[in-house]
């Protein structure tokens, strides 16, 4: 067999390993954004025939005002959820690592919350935030109207979200953690850096690359909540939950015209892809994934 032959019984044996998944990613993946794209063109009630308007969707949404403020409450939320939910996760990852009693059984307790139903954990939550014979205001001996009151309905949800995502973020962390070389850890001890330095100045930068997956991971999944905010609130009072997922479903399968969701599903991907690769400009030059020296 010439090397010519060689070479390309290799690039077909490589095409067809990888088949399986370039078919998965062509039909649940690219093809749905297509279909996205397309209809983001037409005007379409699920009914009738699709009918062709060209870019008044997009003149309709993107001066739509209820949409704006979908935005910004999207915005807001995500501020809130990842710095909190990014912290504790790599506070408990740390506290996990350090074998303390009791560290096996809270690595699974942590994750519990993440691998359950998200719908069923917004069913849960709405039992407890219930103002009448809900369990928290039970506990608080008082009446609050924890997802009826404007000012309370979005710091509630996301307090539900963090908890359920904080598990996710810990294994994560706790898996960056664990891979820093023992090495490396002993010789900064040796030269005499205590625990508040040898977090700030080694651990932290070292799990840039864990960091870097977390935010992109976590940031994509916030910005495309829905079951939650569904079932704790359906959008909240004054839209003060009125997260885009949430819009996007409503506009398609309430109002029934999918061409203006699917403008707004294109504008949440380009927010999602705008983001991802701020965060990838950002890391690329400020991460080290060779950590064998």
């Amino acid at each position: 067999m010439t090397a010519r032959a060689h070479r390309r019984r290799n690039a077909l044996t490589g095409y067809a390993l990888l088949a399986p998944s370039l078919f998965g990613l062509t039909c649940f993946l690219l093809f749905p954004v297509l279909v996205v794209l397309w209809l983001s063109f037409q005007q379409w009630d699920l009914i009738s025939p699709a009918r062709f308007v060209g870019l008044a969707n997009y003149v309709s949404v993107l001066s739509d005002p209820i949409f704006g403020n979908s935005l910004l409450v999207t915005l807001v939320f995500v501020l809130i959820v990842i710095p909190i939910q990014t912290g504790l996760g790599l506070l408990a990852a740390s506290l996990l690592t350090r074998g303390l009693p009791g560290s096996t059984i809270l690595r699974t307790i942590y994750v519990l919350p993440w691998i359950c139903a998200p719908l069923a954990l917004g069913v849960v939550w709405n039992w407890i935030f219930a103002p009448t014979g809900g369990a928290l205001n039970a506990i608080l001996g008082t009446r609050i109207e924890w997802l009826t009151d404007p000012n309370l309905a979005l710091p509630a949800v996301c307090a539900v979200v963090i908890w359920t995502n904080v598990g996710y973020v810990t294994l994560f962390f706790m898996a960056g953690l664990l891979n820093i070389p023992a090495h490396i850890l002993e010789a900064a001890k040796l030269d005499g850096a205590g625990a508040v330095a040898m977090f700030w100045r080694i651990k932290l930068p070292l799990l840039r690359p864990t960091m870097f997956f977390v935010l992109v991971t976590s940031l994509i999944s916030t910005f495309q909540i829905f079951d939650q905010v569904y079932a704790l609130t359906g959008g909240g009072p004054d839209h003060r939950t009125d997260l885009v997922a949430s819009h996007i479903y409503s506009e398609a399968f309430q109002l029934f015209d999918l061409g203006r969701a699917a403008v707004m599903a294109v504008v949440l991907l380009v927010i999602l892809v705008a983001v991802t690769v701020a965060q990838q400009l950002y890391f690329r030059r400020r991460t080290t994934y060779d950590l064998s020296v």
